[in-house]
């Protein structure tokens, strides 16, 4: 049995960040499908079993369940001694960053490519292109920020890394993104984390909900 269950499915970004996460301290997990298509989410079972906010990811470790993949990644930083913060100082600013992901990059960034992708029906044009806008935005600042370092927190990959780059990695044709035309910077830090020991892409990570696995 494994060290870690990670409830996910592979078109989540935010469970691909645990999954990173796991992958790259080399630790022993296994993913367990959770059919958000068909609704699994959604139900009883579900809420009541698994987690009550109806959502992925959620780690089971030692007896616990733990959701939100700030606080997953958190809690991992600290098991495996990998990616987390060396100072207090340090530690503020990468959860400066992991905030400023949940609220603009990855919230916006996500939202875009469900409704332009994955949705049914699509979303509206017009607030796709609102979406696109506010996503640009976010990505031209973690643009600006990685054209002069490395990583988002100084010159080593952090916690602050893998959750900024939960969505990095899908192709364009879901984003709707060219991040090498776009924002050079933003590609070269993914490319930067992919080169990593133990990373995979988020589809050889997780079960896909789409298609059988």
């Amino acid at each position: 049995m494994a060290d870690f269950k990670l409830h996910c499915f592979a078109q989540s970004g935010n469970a691909y960040k645990v999954a990173m996460m796991l992958d790259l301290c080399g630790a022993d997990w296994e993913p367990v499908f959770v059919d958000y298509f068909g609704g699994a989410t959604r139900g009883t079972e579900f809420r009541e079993g698994i987690s009550e906010l109806g959502e992925v990811p959620v780690l089971e470790h030692d007896g616990q369940r733990l959701s939100q993949s700030g606080v997953i990644l958190d809690y991992l930083a600290g098991q495996l001694g990998r990616f987390g913060a060396e100072t207090e100082a340090e530690r503020r600013e990468i959860w400066r960053w992991i905030l400023f992901d949940n609220h603009k990059f990855t919230s916006y960034f996500a939202t875009h490519r469900w409704l332009r992708h994955l949705a049914e029906p699509k979303g509206h044009p017009e607030v796709i292109a609102f979406l696109a806008a506010r996503a640009r935005g976010a990505l031209a600042t973690a643009e600006k920020r990685l054209s002069a370092r490395p990583f988002i927190v100084g010159d080593r990959p952090t916690i602050a890394d893998i959750s900024m780059a939960g969505y990095m990695f899908y192709p364009v044709e879901e984003t709707g993104f060219d991040l090498d035309r776009e924002f050079p910077a933003v590609a070269a830090w993914a490319d930067r984390l992919s080169e990593l020991p133990g990373w995979r892409a988020p589809y050889e990570a997780m079960p896909n909900g789409l298609v059988p696995a």
